[in-house]
């Protein structure tokens, strides 16, 4: 078995136009190593996050393979790639949007776990996601809480929460600190570091800034396609 957990090879994305195809990901390649982490860095447009939604087959692909643990993901039918995502989790720029405001925090995190039936029980879970939240930076006690009872800073830490319940070995994390100011930032992406090292995962750090990217073990520049 490769030592890469991920191998993505001539991956292309296109789409139609009144003027013709739009080449949004063109002929990307790359590799990266388990535990490790990777900036994916360029300029607005350039088609970065859309490559991070090709892996996850969020938006599919129009040629290419995405090699997860050696097998390409792209040839899985759906019931298997529900399965498989369980070990690929985002995390998306504006967790305002992508937590849901009528949940809280605690239903949030553990819904991913109930999904893939983690854990044997309620109880089991709700202790999960408490452990989560101090992980994270936060008190177990915020479980009762809902989103906009929180910071765009500490919003983030619960959307990196709900990423780590599943255990993934892959977690995308695009433009993390897009919507967060300086110091808030900073501690993301230390966070996301030390989560990384905490439980071995590797991390894609999509975003334009080439500051944040610095703080990965690579980076890959993607230009306008």
């Amino acid at each position: 078995m490769s030592e890469n957990i991920l191998e993505v090879r001539h991956l292309k994305k296109y789409f139609p136009t009144k003027r013709g195809l739009l080449h949004a990901v063109d002929d990307v390649n790359f590799s990266i190593k388990k535990g490790t982490t990777m900036g994916l860095v360029g300029e607005s447009g350039c088609g970065k996050s859309t490559v991070g939604r090709l892996i996850l087959r969020l938006t599919e692909a129009t040629d290419g393979e995405i090699l997860f643990y050696d097998d390409d993901i792209r040839k899985y039918d759906r019931e298997k790639m529900r399965h498989t995502r369980r070990r690929l989790q985002i995390v998306f720029q504006d967790p305002y949007a992508s937590l849901n405001p009528r949940m809280t925090v605690g239903e949030i995190i553990k819904e991913p776990m109930e999904i893939h039936g983690i854990l044997d029980s309620s109880k089991d879970r709700e202790d999960r996601a408490a452990e989560l939240l101090k992980t994270v930076g936060l008190k177990p006690d915020h479980i009762r809480r809902y989103p906009h009872e929180f910071s765009g800073g500490q919003r983030q830490r619960v959307a990196i929460a709900r990423a780590l319940a599943n255990e993934p070995p892959l977690i995308l994390a695009d433009e993390p600190t897009g919507n967060l100011d300086t110091q808030n930032s900073s501690e993301v992406m230390a966070l996301l570091k030390e989560t990384s090292r905490k439980y071995e995962q590797t991390i894609i750090m999509i975003t334009h800034n080439r500051r944040i990217a610095q703080t990965a073990d690579r980076i890959l520049q993607v230009s306008d396609g």
